[in-house]
């Protein structure tokens, strides 16, 4: 008899096949559909139909070819193989349940297995038990499934299962095949043999009768040929069996044809992981107990091995190398380096200058790199050809079916993958685990890394180190919480826009470099109720440093001015919520030098102060009612504020309004410093050529606002929600044409949608007005700095835009012919006619409330007259406005029976009345002067109507007309909005028909002021 070695022939292709009872099954399902073996229904159940016939063919010389058999020929063969098949499986069957009356049952009954396979042995022995059986279980369901069907005489070739359950026993065959290799390789039949040895020697006879031979072979051995060379020889019988079947048959039978190769393939999957086994368990033989039990599992095959091929490492500190099926492992004596196959990258293109004659490859892991040289070429070929297939099919989680496939030839595994890795070297990343892909042996793509202190990092990578957008956790031992950092990264540092949520419930939104803030950045320190505060402004190197507003959380005060080190340092504005505010310099968050203080009922002071702000040294003192005291002040805690000057009883109105008015931040703070922040990172979207990552990097982001770490998929989103309309308006903006209502769509469109560069700078630039100019901020001695400020927006947004299109206009490969000069631009479009108008309704409620507060004394004023100018009837007003009586519209009035014209009030002039009130409707000064000018129309209108000509209004008689109209239109803040237009229009309209009848209308606002008008009766 033929042992088990020469039965069973190893080879050097050695694969491992699945890796415990649990995997099987699903493994050996991916080696089917692999190759594509699992049918669908229609294939399952093939109908009985009698193949066709053909006509006799003929060789090229013109003689009859060997004809095929006739159709009751066929039907004798499949009868007879039918019979054949039934005989084959009815020995099977019977060898099968002598083997487990003998020798399986015998197996499963010794349970006090103490060795070193402990619990393996039960574990792999049940699993080689319940494959046993379901290979016996499949065999005897379809001896009976054709012997049922043979009874009838009607067997057709569809009707032999060895086609219609091919996958089926398929699938418990391989699944045999690989728990019998891990029982071999795991030692199973030694200390099977060795347990029961006693009871092998009565039986050794009947177990070689189970193989039919004599030999004096070890019964470990003999046991592994019961359970192996039975299943070889019947897989080898299906295969002839279906080859003599497949003579009788047209070449096109594509069924039948399948079956033959499919068995053909289980037959060399079958071989190979036999010659696996064995390899690997001479392996484990040969080795220490050291490797052994660090290398050792039942799924784990040897592919090959240094010593049997001869391959050196450089450097040379290893002196053997085993590739597994998924681990590559360098030995330094008996100390190995494992490598996952999952995170090793061959390179087979690199060169070795030194030696010529040598033939290297490099292998790349996460932490370091490999030189393996051999001195055959064709073994470089030989490992550098195996380790990428042993990769890739460590990647797809399976075997190739048969082990090395179908010829031997498979693509190489992709450079960039999905792996886990657990860094152990000096570095940033030590101790850290990894998860994600990578490429190269670098975190490359989207992933999660996770240090042993707790810090978690989930984001985009690029060649190992962060780069893009990313989310890392950071845990603070102190709170037993997380600060939270949702940032943009670059090179492995925080850069660009981020979020960061601190442990102490603080929040930082704004701009990074380095992992320090820096650039324009808001936050909100939440300490504590008491002493929290939010800062809006500029950092450098994580310091609050330049232009910034700082605010207590419960509104009590504000600071907008310069710092410095996280100091309040340069020229500063405080305001308080008592209604005092005042200006000065600070150093070192203290108040040095000359200042000005204006009291909350409108006292002003002028010059200098002690460091906590109280009056202290020489200055000047004005009063609300128009008295100035100047001198020396000091102030003590017993006699309060002392001071020794020269008081000034006498001064005039507009003295005193003046002192009121006093504006802060007039020239102190140029407007071109205070946000460069903002405009710094657009400036550098812009020369980026507006790419992608740097405008995420730009634009920010959307997250979730939890700390808990998630999966990446969750975190790593920015959603792009309005990606459509974007689209649209750089669709849009191919057609653009350099015309004011076409640039003035585009610009509200962009402004409008919410991830459009602009929308974004416009946000920005809201948040630091608000930030600024409204709550505390909503002071009259702010006005100049806010209308300055809001004309500068429009001006960098109006550079902005025209960057812009210019780009657009290079990529799209044209040229706006259309696109006038730089002075022409300056004259016909520019940010007044069109940036003004679209970003003013954002503004203008803060804007407008300064103006208000700025005209409020002279508004009331106006209001007073207006109220009694309101009780006079319509000819009374015309009378004391002078207003000639030919020009009295009085015959647009309609009387009724009861009425006369003495009592009639709101009734002339109604036509610009009511054109004047739409004055409050629209924030666009230019659409402000057009309604002041259809008003101007509207009066002409009507007085030509009475005079029954045309009638050009002189100023002597337009502006008691005007009065008449500005009275009855009852325009409450007329000041305001007087100020509002003359400060936010655009220049062009100076010295205009425009500008002359906003001077009228500002004189008959300042008439209605006077006096006698508020004192008429």
């Amino acid at each position: 008899m033929a042992t088990f070695k020469e039965t069973c022939r190893f080879n050097v292709n050695k694969a491992q096949y699945g890796s415990g009872e649990d995997k099987e099954g699903s493994q050996v399902d991916g080696f089917l559909t692999h190759v594509g073996l699992h049918k669908s229904p229609a294939m399952s159940r093939p109908n009985k139909t009698s193949l066709p016939r053909r006509p006799a063919r003929r060789d090229p010389s013109g003689k009859d070819a060997k004809r095929p058999m006739d159709e009751s020929a066929i039907k004798k063969l499949i009868l007879i193989e039918s019979e054949t098949l039934l005989k084959l499986e009815e020995d099977f069957s019977s060898s099968l349940s002598q083997i487990s009356t003998i020798v399986l049952s015998r197996l499963l009954q010794v349970t006090d297995v103490a060795d070193i396979l402990g619990g393996d042995y039960l574990l792999l022995l049940r699993s080689l038990s319940d494959k046993f059986h379901a290979v016996w279980e499949v065999t005897a369901r379809c001896f009976q499934t054709l012997k049922e069907t043979s009874e009838h005489e009607t067997v057709d070739v569809q009707d032999l299962y060895l086609l219609t359950e091919e996958s089926q026993i398929l699938q418990v065959y391989t699944q045999y095949v690989a728990a019998f290799t891990h029982f071999l390789v795991m030692k199973g039949f030694e200390k099977s043999a060795k347990q029961s040895s006693s009871y092998w020697k009565g039986h050794k006879k009947l177990l070689l009768q189970l193989l039919g031979e004599q030999s004096d072979t070890p019964v470990h051995l003999v046991l592994q040929s019961v359970f192996i060379q039975p299943f070889t020889h019947h897989v080898q019988q299906y295969s002839l069996l279906l080859s003599r079947l497949s003579g009788a048959f047209p070449k096109d039978t594509t069924t039948l044809i399948n079956s033959i190769a499919a068995f053909g393939r289980l037959q060399t999957f079958i071989s190979q992981a036999l010659d696996e086994a064995s390899q690997t368990k001479m392996l484990w033989s040969s080795v220490s107990s050291k490797l052994v039990v660090a290398l050792c599992t039942p799924d784990r095959r040897l592919q090959e091995d240094s010593k049997q091929t001869p391959v050196t490492v450089m450097p040379g500190r290893y002196d053997r190398v085993l590739l597994f099926n998924d681990l590559l492992v360098f030995l330094q004596g008996n100390e190995p380096h494992i490598c996952d196959l999952q995170t090793v990258w061959v390179d087979t293109t690199v060169k070795q200058k030194s030696d010529p004659n040598s033939h290297v490859f490099r292998i790349v892991t996460p932490e370091e790199e490999l030189f393996v040289s051999a001195r055959e070429q064709h073994h470089q070929v030989l490992w550098s050809w195996k380790v990428n297939q042993l990769i890739r099919q460590r990647l797809e989680g399976e075997r190739d079916f048969p082990l090395w496939g179908r010829t031997g030839e498979s693509s190489d595994p992709p450079t960039s993958r999905l792996c886990k890795y657990t860094y152990r070297s000096e570095g940033r990343y030590k101790n850290a685990a990894y998860e994600g892909d990578m490429s190269w042996g670098k975190p490359h793509g989207k992933g999660t890394i996770k240090w042993a202190d707790g810090r978690n990092h989930v984001g985009d990578f690029n060649f190992g180190q962060e780069d893009g957008f990313g989310i890392c956790l950071i845990p603070d031992s102190s709170l037993d919480r997380y600060d939270c950092y949702k940032c943009h990264w670059r090179n492995g540092t925080m850069y660009g826009y981020g979020i960061c949520e601190y442990a102490d419930e603080s929040v930082y939104k704004g701009y990074f470099k380095d992992n320090l803030r820096h650039g324009f950045g808001v936050l909100e320190n939440r300490t504590s109720s008491t002493t929290s505060w939010t800062f809006t402004g500029n950092w450098e190197k994580d310091k609050r440093s330049g232009y910034g507003v700082w605010e207590t959380a419960d509104n009590s005060e504000r600071y907008i001015g310069m710092w410095q080190e996280n100091q309040r340092h340069g020229l500063g504005i405080v305001l308080l919520n008592t209604g005092a505010c005042y200006q000065g310099v600070f150093s070192n968050n203290k108040l040095v030098g000359p200042g000005v203080l204006i009291t909350e009922d409108n006292n002003m002071y002028e010059g200098e102060f002690t460091e906590q702000c109280f009056l202290s040294g020489k200055g000047k003192l004005t009063f609300a009612n128009g008295f100035t005291l100047v001198g020396t002040f000091n102030k003590s805690a017993q006699s309060g504020l002392q001071t020794q000057g020269v008081l000034t009883t006498a001064s005039g109105y507009e003295d005193e309004v003046l002192k009121k008015k006093f504006q802060f931040g007039a020239g102190s703070f140029p407007v071109e410093e205070r946000w460069q922040g903002i405009f710094e990172q657009f400036h550098k979207y812009l020369e980026s050529g507006c790419k992608r990552d740097s405008e995420e990097s730009f634009l920010g982001f959307h997250v979730k606002s939890s700390k808990k770490l998630q999966k990446p998929q969750e975190y790593l989103f920015c959603p792009r929600s309005n990606e459509e309309e974007v689209r649209q308006i750089e669709d849009g903006m191919k057609e653009l044409r350099l015309e004011a209502e076409s640039l003035h769509t585009f610009l509200e469109k962009a402004f409008n949608t919410s991830h459009h560069p602009l929308k974004k700078v416009m946000k920005l630039l809201l948040l630091v007005f608000q930030a600024t100019y409204s709550g505390l901020g909503a002071n009259l001695h702010l006005l100049s700095m806010a209308q300055e400020e809001i004309k500068y927006y429009a001006k960098k947004l109006w550079e902005f835009f025209r960057v812009l299109i210019a780009m657009k206009a290079e990529r799209s490969g044209r040229r706006l012919q259309e696109a006038p000069d730089d002075d022409e631009i300056s004259e016909e479009l520019n940010p007044f006619t069109l940036v003004l108008p679209a970003i003013l309704p954002r503004f203008h409620p803060d804007l407008f409330m300064l103006y208000m507060l700025y005209r409020q004394q002279e508004d009331a004023l106006y209001w007073q007259g207006i109220v009694r100018l309101g009780h006079l009837t319509d000819t009374k007003l015309l009378e004391f406005l002078d207003v000639q009586r030919q020009l009295w519209p009085l015959k647009d009035v309609k009387l009724t029976a009861n009425q006369r014209y003495s009592i009639v009030r709101h009734k002339c002039f109604q036509s610009a009345t009511e054109c004047l009130q739409k004055i409050i409707s629209t924030v666009d000064p230019k659409e402000k002067l057009e309604i002041i000018l259809k008003t101007y129309l509207e009066i002409e209108k009507t007085v030509s109507r009475v005079v029954s000509k045309d009638y050009k209004l002189p100023m002597d008689d337009l502006l008691p007309l005007l009065i008449y109209v500005v009275s009855r239109a009852g325009i409450q803040h007329l000041g305001a909005e007087i100020h509002f237009i003359q400060d936010l229009m655009d220049p062009i309209n100076r010295g205009g028909i425009n500008d002359f009848l906003l001077t009228a209308l500002e004189s008959c606002y300042e008439h209605i002021q006077k006096e006698e008008i508020r004192l008429f009766k």
